[in-house]
């Protein structure tokens, strides 16, 4: 599986940036597509993911101001920020994980780069 993360970039506290990822490549139909972000000397951490059913999960951090959602038939998650504050600041991760017959498969994207500016 590949991962195609785009839309990060510079903005200014208060303001909106989206975010998109694409999955290809032996996509299963049962899946969780979610983003992380890690700050400089920070753990990489959930910031919100997605099962292909529809359920979500967010970081405290984000909740109500970033939305999670998804296309299934593009394979496509993306995450919609607001109210973006500094400490939003980081590289942000896609990530691609389904339950094959071999067990678990995980993926990840690379990062795409937000900056929030105050």
């Amino acid at each position: 599986v590949q991962l195609q993360a785009s839309g990060g970039g510079l903005v200014q506290a208060g303001g909106s940036l989206r975010l998109s990822c694409a999955a290809s490549g032996s996509i299963l139909n049962t899946n969780v597509m979610g983003w992380y972000r890690q700050a400089p000397g920070k753990w990489r951490e959930l910031v919100a993911q997605m099962t292909s059913g529809g359920s979500t999960d967010y970081a405290d951090s984000v909740k109500g101001r970033f939305i999670i959602s998804r296309d299934n038939a593009e394979n496509t998650v993306y995450l919609q920020m607001n109210s973006l504050k500094p400490e939003d600041t980081a590289p942000y991760y896609c990530r691609y994980q389904h339950l094959s017959r071999t067990g678990l498969e995980d993926y990840w994207g690379q990062g795409t780069l937000v900056t929030v500016s105050s």
